[in-house]
């Protein structure tokens, strides 16, 4: 009984998808047995959904999911199985692991450490666990134990570690440690960021090394309920190895991978520390009889890093693959046909098309393009596909709204994008819609609309009578419409709203449009990594050309999103400490002075910082009407996931008259420039 098989499964939930949830558990389950698995650990709430919101509150979810719990148990014959739940007891709703073990339940693991900060909420909902604390809970007139315990099958003594438990300093492992634990299991909902990865593979390592112990961690799969991205991170290590390691950014519903463990192995681990439990109690053991059955070695087990994890371009392959997967996951769990963007031929929409393509491409490429239909089958217009540009054509539609204002580059960099990915394109000219528009207004008001008086009113109507025609386009074809603002315009305001901001979904609010310009390079030259293989999108090579323009303002003014703004690699840089660091203007300012004295005058970089300030602060009424937006790391703007701001504020008027202050008294410093305007 020295070795076991064991595995971690992760799976593509729907929060209350009972059916759904329940299909992906069990076919999880099978595929564990089929590949003569003995244990097997599933996510954190995977039973119910992660995501569930405010309706955790309500007394039918905790009872859906003791019903299916039930309907999973009942598959569960000559295997160990772990499975996320929420659970109601005394009164109070507890984040849960059951443990269930050839059909029956051995007792329920409660999560004692609660994430409650950026885009978790968990303490809203649940109560934390306190340590050292065990009861017993009546289900169906059975009572099982509940809480801080550890599972005695047979001998080998499993503990959990539920997601956030292993992220605090003084995580439950260290107890388990000190009861002679074999196995750590770790469900989480650990939601993507970039790199973040990386962090989670130490935690694990760390833990199978400190703790003398194998640990098995698995995480959801997918765009859950809308906002967050999962990218079905699984491991196994033990004794400080990695043994094996999953796939990321699966389109599949479930996964498996599976190690064989040494538990001989990790117990002369703890012998040779010289392991001595303090704790006294035993009302933690929770015994029940398992047996595992008689397996042979094997030869040593070495997990491998993706390819595309390998190379020197981790940011971009990740972007591409978190969004293009939520992008799928929205699609199909809202049963909606396809998408619909308005093409300016600009960086945004450009993206917001590309990562259309890619989430085709990179769907074909993880599980074929039979597959991909049958996970669409609503939609009867992709079924007879053959070909990815098929799938394009029906599932992309662009259209090119121009103007007086619109150039022959911006057209001809929107046609050779949609041309290349195979989307159908519209083109269409809106200036009458415009003309119409400004006219009504100055028969009502008496006087003309010019350039000179009325700038943002004569730009922002040309933005907003895009929006009907793009969003009757869509209806027609019950599509979902992007937004295409990204996070620098995000913080700025710069976007009209009800104009270039309507949408269903806003793929491009939580990256920066100097890292945007960056991508869309890379997507072009290099691409996506795929079996050996890259993935470009090279109808890209126009806008790429291109200086970003709104192209609101006539030709001949030359209009710039810069020249408008600031540069965006400074607006981008002034943004982090300003926002995610939480800095005063003063301390800002000093900052990226220092950065970019070299680049830019000290008059310019005062002027640039009152203004993103002032930006900042009046147009926070915007941020609140943003579409939905993925979460993609800690610089993430949205106001009801991540970053909360009043609506209403004093304007830093004070902290920015202390600005003024200091860049006064400290002119010339920097050695550039004259402070003044």
């Amino acid at each position: 009984m020295s070795f076991i098989k064991v595995a971690s499964g992760v799976v593509n939930q729907t929060p209350m998808a009972w059916e759904s949830n329940t299909k992906h558990i069990i076919q999880a389950i099978e595929e564990a047995k089929k590949q003569d698995v003995s244990l097997i650990c599933l996510p954190e709430l995977c039973i119910s959904g992660y995501g569930c919101e405010d309706y955790f509150f309500a007394a039918d979810l905790a009872e859906q999911a003791m019903k299916c719990l039930h309907e999973i148990v009942s598959e569960t014959a000559g295997i160990v199985v772990a499975v996320g739940l929420p659970v109601r007891h005394n009164n109070s709703l507890y984040n849960t692991a059951c443990l269930i073990a050839n059909k029956q339940i051995i007792g329920f693991y409660c999560k004692q450490n609660l994430a409650n900060n950026g885009i978790h909420y968990e303490a809203r909902w649940f109560r934390p666990w306190p340590a050292g604390l065990v009861e017993s809970i009546e289900i169906d007139q059975m009572l099982y134990p509940i809480g801080d315990i550890i599972f005695d099958l047979s001998g080998v003594r499993i503990g959990f570690e539920i997601c956030e438990d292993a992220w605090v300093s003084n995580r439950p492992g260290r107890r388990h440690y000190e009861r002679g634990v074999d196995i750590i299991l770790n469900p989480s909902a650990s939601h993507f960021a970039f790199h973040k990865f990386l962090t989670r593979e130490r935690l694990v390592l760390d833990a199978s090394r400190s703790f003398g112990c194998s640990y098995i961690y698995t995480n959801l799969l997918g765009n859950e309920a809308g906002r967050a991205i999962y990218d079905g991170d699984a491991m196994i290590a033990s004794n400080g190895e990695m043994l094996v390691s999953s796939e990321r950014f699966s389109y599949e519903d479930h996964l498996i991978i599976a190690a064989v463990i040494d538990t001989d192995n990790t117990r002369l681990n703890q012998l040779q520390n010289k392991i001595s439990s303090s704790i006294k109690d035993k009302t933690w053991r929770v015994p029940a009889r398992f047996d595992f059955p008689e397996i042979d070695p094997v030869p040593q087990q070495i997990a491998e890093l993706e390819a595309f994890e390998k190379g020197g371009a981790l940011k971009e392959e990740e972007f591409a693959r978190a969004v293009s997967l939520g992008l799928f996951d929205y699609l199909r769990k809202s049963r909606s046909n396809g998408f619909t963007i308005s093409l300016s031929g600009g960086a945004d929409s450009c993206a917001c098309t590309a990562l259309c393509g890619l989430m085709i491409r990179l769907a074909d490429e993880s599980i074929g393009l039979e597959r991909f239909k049958e996970k669409l089958s609503y939609i009867k217009e992709i079924q007879s596909a053959k070909t990815e540009e098929d799938l394009a054509l029906a599932l992309v539609h662009n259209i090119y709204q121009g103007t007086e204002n619109s150039s022959n580059d911006t057209l001809e960099s929107a046609q050779s994008l949609a041309e290349s990915i195979g989307s159908t394109f519209y083109n269409i000219n809106i200036n009458g819609l415009v003309e119409t528009y400004k006219s009504l207004i100055e028969e009502q008001i008496g006087r003309q609309l010019s350039w000179k008086t009325d700038d943002i009113a004569l730009q922002n109507i040309q933005a907003r009578v895009r929006a009907p025609g793009v969003w009757l386009l869509t209806n027609l074809s019950n599509h979902l419409l992007l937004a295409t603002s990204n996070r620098s315009e995000v913080a700025v305001g710069y976007a009209t709203m009800d104009g270039d901001t309507a949408g269903s979904i806003s793929p491009l609010a939580g990256i920066d449009k100097h890292y945007l310009r960056q991508w869309l390079r890379w997507l072009e030259t290099v691409g996506c990594e795929v079996k050996g293989k890259h993935i470009r999108i090279e109808g890209l090579k126009k806008v790429n050309s291109l200086q970003p323009t709104a192209e609101l303002r006539p030709l001949e003014l030359n209009q710039t999103d810069e020249a408008d703004l600031m540069p965006y690699d400074f607006l981008d840089a002034l943004e982090k400490v300003a926002i995610r660091d939480k800095k005063s203007p003063v301390d800002c300012y000093k900052n990226v002075v220092i950065r970019f004295k070299e680049v830019y005058s000290e008059s310019q970089i005062l002027g640039w910082t009152e203004r993103f300030f002032k930006l900042w602060s009046r147009n926070q009424w915007k941020r609140e009407r943003y579409a939905p937006s993925f979460h993609l790391d800690d610089l993430n703007l949205d106001p009801r996931s991540w970053c909360r701001f009043p609506i209403l504020s004093g304007g830093f008027e004070k902290e920015l008259e202390e600005l003024r202050y200091y860049a006064d008294g400290n002119r010339g410093r920097y050695g550039r420039g004259r402070i003044g305007f």
